[in-house]
């Protein structure tokens, strides 16, 4: 039998739970693998909309936004999602998002 590529087993799996957080996330980071950019910002995105509070989407938003040329956004999302960090206490995506802010600003 063969084995699915991992893009086709999380849509499998999303079939029977599309609101989990982690399969969602984990499909956005397969489209940002194969540089499909835009379908991994709309993918993200949706993983707000099922959890706002999913800090490691404000980077990855982010490093999209990038990509895409959209720097203002990218600065947006990084900006957001420091300050969701500060509230998680959580200083690895803190030090994270500094640094991404300060290449853009820089």
């Amino acid at each position: 039998m063969e084995k699915l590529p991992r893009k086709e087993l999380i849509f499998d799996m999303l079939v029977k739970e599309p609101n989990d957080v982690f399969l969602n996330y984990a499909l956005a980071m397969e489209h940002l693998s194969t540089s499909d950019f835009k379908e991994a910002e709309m993918q993200f995105k949706k993983v707000l909309e099922i959890d706002s509070n999913y800090l490691p989407c404000f980077y990855q938003l982010g490093q999209v936004n990038e990509k895409l040329n959209n720097i203002e956004l990218a600065l947006s999302y990084y900006k957001q999602g420091l300050e969701l960090a500060k509230l998680q206490n959580n200083t690895k995506a803190l030090g994270e998002l500094n640094e991404a802010i300060w290449m853009l600003e820089d």
